[in-house]
C-alpha cells in the first residue's frame, strides 16, 4: 500500500516545480515511510511514497516499462499479476523486477486502455504514455483505493489523500457548501464531490484521460444484478464456497506478516475461519472493547472465535479519554468529515497491530453483497405495509401516539413509510431527524437550495439506473455506489493508512461482487434472515452462539460518554460562541440537543459527534 501523487501541466512549456511534488508526497508520508520516488518529464510530475509489501527489495516507484516511454505509479495491490506476468513474457515483455507494479505498464503495451479490465485487485494509479502525452488515473471497480483530483484550464493535479493537492494552495480550503448538505443528511459526502470545494473524487469503476487538454472520465466496470436465478440453492452455495476460497487465497499474496481485524461478528468470523483452513498456521487476530463499558461482553465474542481457531490474538482497550485526545489527529488523517465513531478504534487498533504485521483483512463488504443490514428488512416490512388499504390510518395513528410518548425513532420511521424507496432508503441513514435539521441550521444554510440538491440529484440518479431490478437489489446498489466506497472504505483507508499499515478486504474481490450480485434476493435474505447464503457455508465452522449474534462491529459508547466522561468536552466544544460551527449551526439548538441527551430524553450521541467532528473538521482544513 502506497501513496500516490502528481501534476500534469497542459502546456509543455511549464516544467512541473519538483519542490511542489516532493511537499505532495511529504504530507502522505505515513501511507509509505519505506521509500519515496519522483519522475519528471517537463510538464507531467510523478511522486510515489512506498509500504513495501511485494518485491521489497526491487519494487520502487515511479516505475517504467523497457524503453522508459511508459511510467507508472501505483498503490494498491494487483492479486493476479502472476498469470498476467506469465502471459505479457510468452508475448515477448521484458521484466526488470518481480513486483505487481511492472505488471500494469506491460499491460497497457499490450492491451491499450483496455488493460485495466483485466485487473483483479484493489488499486489506484496514474500511468503517464509519453509518446502520446496521455495521462490515465485509474481506480479500482469498487473503491478500495482512493484517489483525488483538483482540474483547470492549466492543469491537473491528484493525489491519494486531499492533503497532497491542498500543499498547492497552502494546506486549507473553503467548504463545499452542497456537500456540507449531504452531511448533515447522511453524516458522509457521497462522491464525486468532496467537503473542499474544487476537489473531487474519482469514482470507483473509473478512469481518467487526460489528452490535449482534454479531461475525460469513463467507466469500465458496472456491477449487473440479474433476473430470477434457477439454479438451486444447493448450487449456489456449492459455487460460493469455492469461490470464497479462491478469494481468500489469493487476498494472503504477500511478503510481510499479516493478520485480521476480528469484531466476533459473522463476517470477520468466517475470514478467520478460511485463512485459518488456508495457512495452516496460527493467524494473528486483533479485537478493541471499551474502558467503563461491558468489556468482557464486547470482547468475548471475538474470544470465541480466536480460541476455537486458536490464533494468536490480541485485545485493545479504550478509554473515553484515549478516544476525545485522538480527535485531532482523526480528522487530520480522515480529511473529509465522516460521521463514524468507529474510525477512532480502527485507528487506535491499526497502530497496535503495525507492531505485529504489515497487513491487515477485514470484513468489509460483505452486509453490502449479501444484504447483512437490518434495514434492508425495515425497508421490505414497509414496501409489504404499504399494500395494506388501511396502512395510512394505522401510520396517523401510530404517529400520534409516538409524539405524545415521545417515541422519535418510531415516528421517524413512519414518516419515512410515507415516502418511496429512494427518498425513504438513504432517510434512513440521516442522522438528524428533519425538523431537528432544520432548526439547528442557520436560515441562510438552510434556503440554500444547492445544500438539498446534489444529494437528491445524486441518489435519484443511481436509482434510475436500477429501477427495474427488486427493491432489494436496488438497496443493494445504492449502498455500493455511496456507502460503500464514501464511508466505509475511506474509514478502512485512512485509518490503516495512517498507521502505515495495508488493509485487504476480500469481500470485494469483483469476481465475489459480481456472483453475488446474480444471487436471486430470496436466498440473501429469507425468513426475515439477513446474509441467508453467507451464512450457510459458516454455520460448520463457527460456535453457535455467532451465528445468533447481533450486528455489532467495533461500536463505540458515544451515548454513555456524552452523558458522563465526554459531557464537560462536548458541551465546551459546541457551545463556544467563538467556534467555527456556529456560522453555520444555531448554538441554542445545539444546546437543547446536549440538553436532551444529557438529562436520558432522548438517545443523541451519534447526533452530538456529528456536529464535534464537524466542528474539529472546520478548525483543521478550513480557512
Amino acid at each position: 500500500m502506497c501513496g500516490i501523487a502528481g501534476i500534469f501541466n497542459y502546456r509543455d512549456s511549464i516544467p512541473v516545480d519538483h519542490f511542489q511534488l516532493k511537499r505532495m508526497a511529504d504530507s502522505m508520508i505515513h501511507r509509505g515511510p519505506d521509500d519515496e520516488g519522483f519522475f519528471i518529464g517537463g510538464p507531467i510530475g510523478l511522486a510515489h511514497r512506498r509500504l513495501s509489501i511485494i518485491d521489497l527489495a526491487g519494487g520502487h516507484q515511479p516505475m517504467s516499462n523497457e524503453d522508459d516511454s511508459i511510467w507508472v505509479v501505483f498503490n494498491g495491490e494487483i492479486y493476479n499479476y502472476l498469470a498476467l506476468r506469465e502471459f505479457l513474457v510468452s508475448k515477448g515483455h521484458v521484466f526488470k523486477t518481480r513486483s505487481d507494479t511492472e505488471v500494469i505498464v506491460h499491460a497497457y503495451e499490450e492491451f491499450g486502455v483496455e488493460f485495466v479490465e483485466k485487473l483483479r485487485g484493489m488499486f489506484a494509479f496514474a500511468l503517464w504514455d509519453a509518446p502520446r502525452k496521455r495521462l490515465i488515473l485509474v481506480r479500482d471497480r469498487l473503491g478500495i483505493k482512493p484517489v483525488y483530483y483538483l482540474a483547470n484550464s492549466e492543469q491537473i493535479a491528484f493525489a491519494s489523500e486531499i492533503k497532497g493537492i491542498l500543499q498547492l494552495q497552502g494546506e486549507k480550503s473553503d467548504v463545499e457548501l452542497s456537500s456540507l448538505g449531504a452531511y448533515f443528511n447522511i453524516r458522509y459526502v457521497p462522491g464525486p464531490r468532496t467537503m473542499f470545494q474544487h476537489i473531487m473524487k474519482l469514482p470507483p469503476g473509473h478512469m481518467m484521460i487526460v489528452e490535449n487538454g482534454v479531461v475525460t472520465i469513463r467507466k469500465y466496470w458496472e456491477v449487473v444484478f440479474e433476473g430470477d436465478d434457477y439454479r438451486s440453492e444447493k448450487e449456489l452455495k456449492g459455487e460460493l464456497e469455492d469461490l470464497w476460497g479462491n478469494v481468500v487465497s489469493c487476498h494472503l499474496m504477500s511478503e510481510v506478516p499479516y493478520g485480521v481485524f476480528l469484531s466476533g461478528g459473522i463476517d470477520s468470523s468466517l475470514l478467520v475461519a478460511m485463512m485459518s483452513k488456508v495457512v495452516r498456521t496460527p493467524l494473528s487476530t486483533f479485537s478493541i472493547g471499551y474502558e467503563s463499558g461491558d468489556k468482557e461482553h464486547e470482547l468475548e465474542f471475538a474470544r470465541s472465535v480466536a480460541n476455537h481457531w486458536q490464533s494468536d490474538h490480541h485485545e485493545l482497550v479504550v478509554t473515553a479519554e484515549e478516544f476525545c485526545n485522538l480527535i485531532p489527529q482523526l480528522v487530520w488523517h480522515l480529511e473529509e468529515p465522516l460521521s463514524d465513531a468507529t474510525c477512532i478504534p480502527v485507528l487506535l487498533l491499526s497502530r497496535y497491530a503495525k507492531k505485529h504485521v504489515t497487513v491487515i483483512h477485514s470484513g468489509e463488504g460483505a452486509d453490502e453483497i449479501f444484504a447483512g443490514y437490518g434495514r434492508y428488512k425495515t425497508m421490505q416490512w414497509i414496501d409489504q405495509m404499504r399494500e395494506i388499504p388501511a396502512w395510512p390510518l394505522f401510520v396517523r395513528i401510530l404517529k400520534s401516539a409516538g409524539m405524545r410518548c415521545g417515541a422519535s425513532k418510531l415516528v421517524r420511521y413512519l414518516n419515512l413509510s410515507e415516502l418511496p424507496l429512494d427518498k425513504r432508503y438513504y432517510g434512513v441513514a440521516s442522522v438528524f431527524t428533519n425538523g431537528l435539521r432544520d432548526g439547528l441550521l442557520r436560515d441562510w444554510l438552510r434556503n440554500d437550495l444547492n445544500t438539498e440538491r446534489y444529494l437528491d440529484e445524486t441518489m435519484a440518479g443511481y436509482y434510475r439506473a436500477v429501477q427495474s431490478v427488486h427493491p432489494l437489489n436496488r438497496m443493494l446498489y445504492i449502498d455500493l455506489k455511496t456507502w460503500l466506497p464514501d464511508n466505509l472504505l475511506l474509514k478502512a483507508d485512512k485509518m490503516t493508512m495512517a498507521a502505515s499499515i495495508e488493509q485487504r478486504v476480500p469481500y470485494l474481490d469483483h469476481e465475489l461482487v459480481e456472483f453475488a450480485a446474480t444471487l436471486p434476493p430470496h436466498l440473501k435474505i429469507k425468513s426475515r434472515e439477513t446474509k441467508y447464503l453467507l451464512k450457510q457455508i459458516v454455520r460448520p465452522n463457527l460456535p453457535d452462539e455467532i451465528l445468533s449474534r447481533p450486528k455489532q462491529g467495533f461500536g463505540v459508547p458515544l451515548n454513555r460518554w456524552f452523558r458522563h466522561e465526554l459531557k464537560r468536552f462536548s458541551c465546551d466544544t459546541l457551545l463556544d460562541p467563538t467556534n467555527r460551527i456556529s456560522r453555520f449551526i444555531n448554538l441554542d439548538v445545539a444546546k437543547n440537543i446536549l440538553h436532551l441527551h444529557q438529562e436520558k430524553h432522548m438517545d443523541l450521541g451519534e447526533e452530538i459527534w456529528s456536529l464535534v467532528l464537524l466542528e474539529f473538521w472546520l478548525r483543521t482544513y478550513v480557512r
